[in-house]
């Protein structure tokens, strides 16, 4: 790996391109999820570098669209593709797969933050993401709307599907794991966590305070939040604990993860939770497919793309589409910024198409408006 730049004064203890971004990493050992994908995209950037014999000195404007190139097509691919494997692995790669638009942007939005912070610590002198014509649409990773979510009829499809009932003859593991699925879904859909937020929660996370429940979350940088529970979650609480040979209700300091593996105990991780929940979709896919052929195929496909955070989009869609107030919309999904939450809002979307429906062709009769 390249070594230390001889020009400028350097202000971090580095003497390679890779000690120099596991110091900005550093930065983000407070917040895992935040690490571990800034920790992937550094990763892919060197290693991108050191198969052409540069560092990340020698990296100019020319080699970003290159960069991004690579990105939308890892090749060779042997050597950059292959399934999960531990990064100890002889046969781990890089990637699972080319990256979508959306994943190229996000992964250029981190490395400019990541220039950015190499230049102020002396150990590079010229940010290559600066000179971007386009920087604002390529590095500007807010969108104008969400699309990313299950429109209302899907989503009552999709729960009426995950609330059929095992069969007669099915097994305690089988009925065990239904009221999970029910559960996991169910609480993605209301209270809107991410997934990290969902495979951290304890039991004891949900309290009781002046005859209100509620859900106790620590989410993004650190911030501790608390989140009114709805009674539907209360109910499909109740059942999981029921399942688990609980009490009815948490109890303060009760110990143990919401979220449970076969044995009742062990905890579901990040990845075991996002394998299930991605599962979960294709087996819905399937059976839409089955249960209305062709006439679905849209709706079929949305499913396969679905991933757990969609479930996060469909819920605070959802709530702004009931008419839930913006501002505590905004404390629902924790977002700093309220542009950020609009996004959700829908409603101008329909109203706009409504009055422009009043607009066509001479000889047609005008949508009433």
């Amino acid at each position: 790996m390249p070594s230390r730049p001889r020009t400028g004064q350097v202000h971090i203890a580095a003497q390679s391109d890779a000690e120099a971004v596991a110091r900005w990493l550093a930065e983000y050992r407070d917040s895992p999820r935040t690490l571990r994908a800034y920790r992937r995209e550094a990763e892919r950037l060197l290693l991108w570098l050191e198969r052409e014999g540069r560092g990340l000195a020698e990296l100019r404007r020319h080699d970003l669209d290159a960069y991004e190139a690579f990105l939308a097509s890892p090749t060779p691919r042997e050597h950059w593709v292959g399934p999960p494997r531990p990064r100890h692995a002889a046969d781990w790669r890089p990637f699972r797969g080319p990256l979508s638009p959306s994943s190229r942007r996000q992964s250029l939005v981190i490395l400019q933050g990541m220039f950015a912070w190499l230049v102020e610590a002396g150990w590079l002198t010229h940010n290559p993401f600066r000179l971007m014509r386009d920087k604002r649409r390529r590095l500007d990773n807010r969108q104008t709307g969400i699309e990313r979510y299950l429109e209302r009829p899907l989503w009552e499809w999709l729960w009426q599907w995950l609330n059929e009932p095992p069969a007669q003859d099915a097994s305690l593991r089988e009925h065990y794991l239904h009221q999970r699925r029910r559960l996991i879904f169910g609480f993605a859909y209301l209270l809107a966590p991410r997934i990290g937020e969902m495979a951290a929660a304890e039991m004891s996370d949900f309290f009781l305070r002046e005859g209100r429940w509620w859900w106790r979350v620590v989410g993004k940088g650190d911030k501790l939040a608390r989140i009114p529970v709805p009674p539907d979650m209360l109910t499909l609480l109740e059942q999981w604990r029921e399942t688990l040979g609980l009490s009815p209700h948490p109890q303060p300091g009760e110990a143990g993860a919401l979220l449970r593996g076969l044995d009742g105990e062990r905890r579901l991780g990040d990845n075991q939770l996002y394998r299930l929940i991605r599962s979960a979709f294709h087996a819905a896919a399937d059976a839409l497919q089955a249960e209305a052929g062709e006439a679905a195929a849209a709706q079929v496909a949305r499913l396969r793309a679905a991933t757990p955070h969609w479930l996060r989009h469909t819920s605070l869609t959802h709530q702004a589409q009931a008419g839930v107030e913006l501002r505590y919309l905004a404390s629902t999904a924790r977002h700093a910024r309220l542009d950020t939450t609009a996004q959700y809002l829908h409603g101008e979307d329909e109203e706009w198409h409504r009055q422009q429906a009043a607009h066509g062709l001479p000889g047609r009769a005008p949508e009433p408006v």
